[in-house]
């Protein structure tokens, strides 16, 4: 199969004095009034265009990608509405709510039915990256319920005002010039729509990742992530497949853990840098023969090899399902860096390989 791989942009990847009242009107502004209400940003944005000329962007591509552009006040309000909604309690909810609403009927009905009909595709990929097919169509579900879902923000805009507005330009910049280097590359403009937060496609890439790892998996020449099933989930296989993913390993197990686990014996004495909130819930490092013999069982009575190094997690607290979750769970945590999220996609990855 002749293959074209997008290109890269090895050293932007991501894996982002008003008064009150002046900045509230330019809230309530039109889309057409908020580029004249904010001047800075045209002016940003021309600022680019050396920075986008040593990436390769013609003059020709970035004038296309930067005629009409319009600061977007609501992508801003989005982004703020984001942080504050973050909250700073320690309080932790717990998973069950959100396995409920997270893999419900709709989503495994949709995944087995996806699966079914990608198969002969999904066995071609799994052998190529180790990567099981119901876990790349979990992922698939989940960012844009199987394509449904993907968004219908002008994508260089976003990433434009994201950037201009600067809490987080060392992420957005960057991914805004790797949006005028893909067309610079062949994807057509009028297909750059997505989140407000800048991803797009099936797979709910950043532009940057999409020129790291995006492939075309149905032979066309093009990775169109956009509008192919085929290249969305061999690109969310590549994308696994770079984090980590160790074939033959599972992501996790449900296990029932015993009252008796001293569980101060496993704490984890680790600080990582990255999503401290995430890692802190893990417990050390054991192998699956080692939290066996510590009265650890699977609830399927499926266990994997002794050898297998896992993590404990317990998302609902002592007595309620807990999981054992070995290396490749990281990878789908290098995805999104949520321990609901991951557990989602592990579950409903086993629910549709039923």
């Amino acid at each position: 199969m002749m293959r074209k791989y997008p290109f890269r942009i090895s050293s932007h990847l991501p894996k982002a004095g008003i008064i009150l009242s002046a900045w509230a009107a330019v809230f309530s502004l039109p889309a057409c009034a908020q580029g004249a209400a904010d001047g800075g940003f045209d002016a940003y944005v021309q600022s680019l265009w050396p920075v986008a000329q040593a990436q390769g962007v013609s003059r020709t591509t970035f004038d296309q990608m930067t005629a009409g552009l319009r600061y977007n006040a609501r992508v801003i309000a989005l982004d703020k509405d984001n942080l504050s909604s973050g909250g700073t309690s320690n309080a932790i909810p717990a998973f069950a709510p959100y396995k409920a609403k997270h893999v419900d009927a709709a989503r495994i009905n949709g995944g087995r039915s996806v699966y079914s009909r990608l198969r002969p595709l999904l066995s071609q990929i799994e052998a190529k990256t180790g990567v099981p097919g119901a876990v790349m169509i979990a992922i698939f579900g989940h960012e844009t319920a199987y394509g449904k879902v993907t968004g219908n923000f002008d994508l260089p805009e976003a990433l434009a005002t994201l950037a201009y507005d600067g809490r987080r330009r060392s992420l957005f910049e960057p991914e805004f010039l790797a949006t005028m280097v893909m067309v610079e590359r062949g994807v057509p403009r009028q297909v750059l729509k997505g989140s407000w937060a800048g991803a797009f496609g099936y797979p709910q890439f950043l532009p940057s990742v999409y020129l790291r790892v995006a492939e075309d998996g149905d032979g066309d020449g093009v990775a169109r992530i956009w509008s192919s099933e085929a290249d969305a989930v061999e690109s969310i296989g590549s994308y696994l497949r770079a984090a980590g993913w160790k074939n033959g390993e599972p992501w996790g197990v449900p296990v029932r853990v015993p009252a008796s686990l001293n569980r101060d014996s496993i704490a984890s004495q680790l600080n990582p840098a990255r999503c401290p909130r995430v890692f802190a819930r893990h417990s050390r490092w054991r192998s699956m023969g080692e939290w066996r013999a510590m009265g650890v069982v699977p609830e399927q009575g499926n266990w994997p090899a002794d050898h297998i190094q896992a993590v404990l997690l317990e998302p609902d607290g002592p007595g309620r399902t807990a999981y054992l979750l070995t290396g490749n769970y990281r990878a789908i945590l290098d995805y999104n860096c949520s321990n609901f999220y991951a557990l989602s996609v592990g579950v409903l990855a086993d629910e549709i390989h039923r």
